[in-house]
């Protein structure tokens, strides 16, 4: 499958004639390929993505165009479908933000206040917990669970975790929502799940581009402790950690899990 990693949005820098200009950045995802154009603003379309789409590709246009800034989003949508190629809306483009870190471009994104869990979703408990990292791949690698998000890079040997590394997680006891919460959340998209401290502490999701919403709220001591420690776990993990949901806690059946890593 060909990927590709793109963004389309101002320049920083203003033209010495005054003029806004729009720049164009696509890779693939090891940066063997790269590709920019740029355009005054009053040209920014989806027909001019959809002709520098094609002259980019030159015989071969991609499978997937992955774009993570949602003011890019609409217009490359538009040009992928004028053009059959699918476009997935991910956080996930580190080859492309390396590349605008590089060129001291802007890649921070506003976010919106954490919205609470839909009501009907909320399962019965939740807790803090941690598997070794060959836990992570045994035993959740080899079961059959409906939702399974494993991405490759993100497997404890991709990122060089030794076998005994505590991976830190949050399981989420669903009860008769287990499923219905599985699915709703495949849908959002989990990236990372973060204990923030407060009045009262809370456990935030990050999901889609710039979603975030608000998995619980806390002011016990224990509690807190116990996410303070999730979060060290975090740093020794390289930001590896996990969301496992489950109808109870006998670990005879699974809803989902996956793999997550802040972005």
């Amino acid at each position: 499958m060909k990927i590709w990693q793109a963004d389309f949005y101002r320049r920083p820098q203003t033209e010495a004639s005054g003029q806004v200009m729009w720049e164009l950045l696509i890779c693939d995802p090891t940066r063997s390929f790269e590709y920019q154009a740029t355009c005054l603003q009053s040209q920014a379309s989806s027909s001019w993505v959809g002709s520098q789409l094609h002259k980019a590709a030159l015989e071969q246009l991609p499978d997937v165009i992955q774009v993570f800034r949602p003011q890019s989003l609409s217009l490359i949508e538009q040009a992928g479908r004028s053009l059959g190629i699918c476009v997935e809306p991910t956080r996930r483009t580190l080859a492309l933000k390396q590349w605008l870190q590089e060129k001291q471009y802007p890649i921070s994104l506003d976010k919106p206040p954490p919205m609470p869990l839909p009501e009907n979703l909320w399962g019965e408990e939740w807790r803090f917990a941690s598997l070794t990292a060959a836990d992570v791949g045994e035993i959740f690698g080899h079961r059959p669970i409906p939702i399974l998000e494993m991405p490759e890079y993100l497997l404890p040997i991709n990122l060089g975790l030794a076998s005994t590394t505590p991976v830190p997680g949050v399981v989420i006891y669903g009860g008769k929502q287990s499923m219905r919460l599985a699915r709703w959340l495949q849908q959002v998209h989990p990236v990372a799940l973060n204990y923030v401290a407060g009045a009262p502490d809370g456990l935030v999701l990050e999901a889609g581009l710039v979603d975030r919403w608000i998995v619980g709220t806390f002011e016990d001591k224990e509690v807190t402790t116990a996410g303070k420690v999730y979060e060290q776990r975090k740093q020794q993990s390289r930001g590896l950690h996990f969301l496992l949901v489950q109808p109870d806690d006998s670990g005879m059946t699974y809803s989902g899990f996956w793999l997550l890593r802040e972005e």
